[in-house]
């Protein structure tokens, strides 16, 4: 019958080292039965100190693996005490930093991190206790794994203490161990955290105290060492200036590239496009990011600071994974600036403010993109009329459109154009005039693709849209030749699609810019090498293909042909998880170039995609709306018959496959007209509401739901769809069928997606009729329905209703059914649950 500070002394004193570590590991329980009294409270913490003497590491391990569960507790139960913490817990943190056993300054280690992230550690204890005794186990002097150690939690704790301690206290330590000749060791850790520390000092100090260290671990005679450089080059470029990146860390790069140790290459080349994603100004992009609330960024136009675009950027989607670079390395969105005219020279707010900031607020590898508009004004005394150009609004409509122009009005422009074409404003204008010259070609060859067949007559075949022309799915390796043959006659059977008509100069000059270094380009053009995969590394394409978006937004849509060879080798590669990375990406190189050079360089290569494997088309139809609303309206109807064909997959099982797409339907329905998703979409989502998998019913429930709202401003369309709806569902002979038609009314209901006249008219009369159906669960959901949605309503409560009278006779008779749950739905109004949620918990579990 001891107490509990009467059974910690003991066992504390226990000669048996079980119950000395059943102690340690109790403390936490300890504290809780005395919280209540203060000095029992410091009486544990006091028994603690006796406790962090002990010989055994294992107790003194078990005691360290507790300290942030305690700190933790005092910080939040007892803070009329606030120096429990730094008077008795952190102390043993800090002297266990140097214990003589491994595991005990492993686990200290990590409660120290755990602290400083939970901010249990005021700034003054850290910059008097824990900053000292991490430097001086770093001296010459200290155990060789003790340094290493400690200098990895220092460069650990940089970013949480922030510039102002690391550049006093840490700093010079870290320069000093950059430069370790004895233990390569600390060389690796420093080499490892190099950009972090960079991040924190910002660019001043990276450029004057540590490139000249950074210069010497890229040449270390370690092979681990350089490995660890060329893994942290985007992240100390990024804080660096222009002309340094440009000067100086671009050639060093080059050296990683051609190390002699294999490994070396495979880290480079693997950082190469994050590196030439870095020479992204955006001085000369035109827009700069601001930082936000937590998870939010502002996208500010440099011509006009005013306005401003939230970016969304949660990453926590589980459905992300390292082949979706469209997620996980989508390039944040920029606005090519206007041109200026010679007389008004083009002065950015941007001037101002330090490069280096502006690019560490701006961090190319976040999600998702933008919306942005990308446009090449003329420019010149000699161009008499502009290009078309289209902007894209965020709700898929067309803001603004040039006069279309022909062929021969773009033949005449370019011709003009001709004599100043040493001009680069002037060379990027021609490009994009040529790229609309290659496209109206390709109006003409993709009419005849797309689009339903016709019978004999010309008349569209309507009844089923599904029972034939289905594509071929490719599964075999003679598949795999087909489709390769197709994608090859797609880029280079056409002469006025090639470049064939250019000779091998004109072809080599086409691959010069002036963005980034000439070198950098030609290195990463060269990942496509097969020889690369030989001698650098078997995924070496797969990593082009990768951070592709990045670097074409880097060098801009006027530099586009530089890579549009590139893009077409890599989305014919034959290793399908090549095709897969530029899949999920495709999306967002539309966004970047353009919708003339999309439609005349990304839409071919789209149209392959389609027809790979169920790998490659999910990242299509993952960002399906994303692609088709960058496309002029004609180009985007002619896919409307194509959607079929995602309802076909190489497994059955692969149920994910079409629930994705009745997402991406519901999004696809404000890009068409209502007739158009009466004809096309409306199919579709009748076969996915018929869906083994719930998961992909309750999302085409949804889909059902709008497109009556979408139909909803055409009588003849509603009343049709309605009817079918109403055939199909509610006169299903199978329960589900009948369950799901009550849900859809529901969330007609409650989504105002139908007037209540409408509903009345065409589907309350069915709904009704569901009283007296043989099925619990079908009269279950629609007592819900009536109560908590349609009672809801003034319109059905009004006494000069007609349906007020229909309505309560339902509800009484639901009320006096023999099925208990129907009568208790019926009679009561659970004021907590939404429908919905109801819903989905009784059918989820009896589908």
């Amino acid at each position: 019958m001891l107490t509990p500070l009467g059974r910690l002394d003991k066992y504390v004193a226990s000669e048996n080292i079980f119950n000395r570590q059943m102690v340690a590991r109790s403390l936490l329980d300890t504290l809780k039965a005395v919280s209540e009294d203060e000095r029992d409270c410091i009486g544990v913490l006091e028994r603690v100190g006796r406790l962090a003497d002990d010989s055994e590491p294992s107790v003194r391990a078990e005691l360290m693996e507790q300290v942030p569960h305690i700190a933790i507790f005092c910080q939040e139960n007892r803070p009329s005490i606030p120096f429990a913490f730094s008077k008795y817990l952190l102390p043993i943190v800090v002297r266990y930093l140097a214990d003589q056993n491994n595991q005990v300054r492993k686990t200290s280690q990590a409660a120290l991190l755990v602290l400083l992230e939970q901010e249990l550690v005021e700034r003054g204890d850290i910059e008097t206790l824990v900053c000292p005794v991490l430097v001086d186990l770093t001296a010459p002097d200290s155990n060789d794994d003790v340094k290493t150690e400690a200098m990895a939690i220092i460069c650990k704790m940089a970013p949480m203490v922030g510039k102002d301690i690391t550049e006093r206290l840490f700093l010079p330590r870290f320069c000093e161990m950059c430069c370790d000749c004895r233990m390569f060791h600390v060389r690796k850790v420093c080499a490892a955290n190099f950009g972090d520390i960079c991040s924190v000092v910002g660019g001043e100090a990276t450029e004057e105290l540590l490139l000249p260290r950074f210069f010497q671990l890229c040449s270390d005679n370690v092979w681990g060492v350089r490995k660890a450089c060329a893994e942290c080059f985007m992240t100390v470029s990024s804080s660096t200036s222009q002309e340094v990146r440009r000067t100086k860390l671009s050639s060093l790069f080059i050296n990683l590239i051609s190390d002699p140790s294999r490994w070396v290459r495979q880290a480079a080349f693997q950082s190469l496009g994050q590196f030439i994603s870095t020479f992204a100004s955006p001085n000369s992009v035109g827009q700069y990011f601001r930082e936000g609330e937590e998870g939010e960024c502002n996208c500010v136009n440099s011509q006009n600071s005013i306005e401003e675009k939230p970016l969304n950027l949660d990453t926590t989607d589980p459905s992300l994974s390292d082949d979706s670079p469209a997620d996980i390395l989508a390039p944040s969105s920029f606005s090519l600036p206007e041109p200026a005219e010679e007389e008004s020279p083009f002065v950015s707010p941007l001037d101002n403010i330090p490069e280096q900031e502006l690019y560490n607020s701006f961090h190319f590898w976040r999600l998702p993109i933008a919306e942005m508009d990308l446009e090449l004004l003329q420019q010149g005394e000699s161009v008499q009329e502009e290009p078309p150009s289209y902007v894209s609004s965020s709700q898929g409509k067309t803001k603004a459109s040039a006069p279309v122009l022909d062929r021969k009005q773009l033949e005449e422009l370019i011709e003009n154009l001709e004599p100043h074409i040493d001009d680069p404003d002037v060379k990027a204008q021609v490009d994009v005039l040529t790229a609309a010259l290659r496209a109206t070609t390709m109006d003409s060859h993709l009419e005849d693709a797309f689009l339903e067949p016709r019978d004999s007559q010309g008349g569209h075949h309507y009844d089923n849209p599904f029972g034939v022309h289905q594509m071929p799915l490719i599964g075999h390796h003679s598949d795999m030749e087909r489709r390769n043959s197709t994608l090859q006659m797609n880029h280079g059977d056409d002469s006025e699609l090639s470049d064939s008509s250019f000779s091998p100069e004109d072809e080599k000059k086409s691959k010069h810019q002036d963005v980034i270094p000439q070198a950098l380009l030609d290195q990463y053009l060269s990942m496509t090498d097969p020889s690369r995969a030989q001698t650098v590394d078997m995924e070496i394409a797969k990593h082009c293909a990768y951070s592709l978006p990045g670097v074409a937004m880097t060098l801009g849509r006027q530099n586009w042909h530089c890579l549009r060879d590139t893009y077409e080798t890599l989305a014919s590669d034959m290793q399908w998880k090549v095709r897969r990375t530029l899949a999920f990406s495709i999306h967002e190189l539309a966004l970047i170039l353009g919708d003339q050079l999309t439609a005349a360089d990304l839409v071919p290569i789209f149209n392959g995609f389609l027809k790979d494997l169920d790998e490659v088309r999910v990242g299509v139809l993952k960002h399906l709306y994303h692609f088709l609303k960058l496309l002029h309206q004609d180009t985007r109807r002619k896919y409307l018959y194509q959607l079929q064909e995602f309802l076909v997959t190489d497994n059955s099982r692969n149920w994910r496959f079409r629930s994705e797409l009745a997402e991406q339907l519901v999004l696809l329905l404000e890009l068409y007209s209502g007739q158009d998703v009466y004809d096309y979409l409306r199919p579709l989502a009748f076969s996915l509401c018929l869906d083994r998998v719930s998961s992909v019913r309750w999302t085409s429930y949804k889909l059902v739901s709008e497109i009556i709202r979408k139909v909803a401003s055409c009588q003849v369309l509603l009343a049709d769809f309605l009817s079918e709806l109403v055939e199909k569902f509610c006169h299903s002979p199978k329960w589900s069928g009948r369950q799901a038609f009550t849900f859809i009314c529901q969330l007609a209901i409650e989504d105002d997606c139908v007037s209540l006249e409408q509903f009345s008219e065409h589907l309350l009369a069915p709904l009704l009729q569901l009283a007296s159906d043989p099925v619990a669960n079908v009269r279950v959901l629609l007592a819900k329905t009536i109560r908590q949605s349609l009672l809801e309503r003034e319109y059905f409560l009004h006494s000069a209703n007609s349906h007020q009278e229909a309505l309560e006779q339902t509800l009484v008779a639901l009320q006096m059914d023999l099925d208990k749950d129907v009568k208790y739905f019926a009679s009561v109004h659970p004021g907590s649950t939404r429908l919905s949620e109801d819903a989905m918990s009784t059918t989820s579990s009896t589908y």
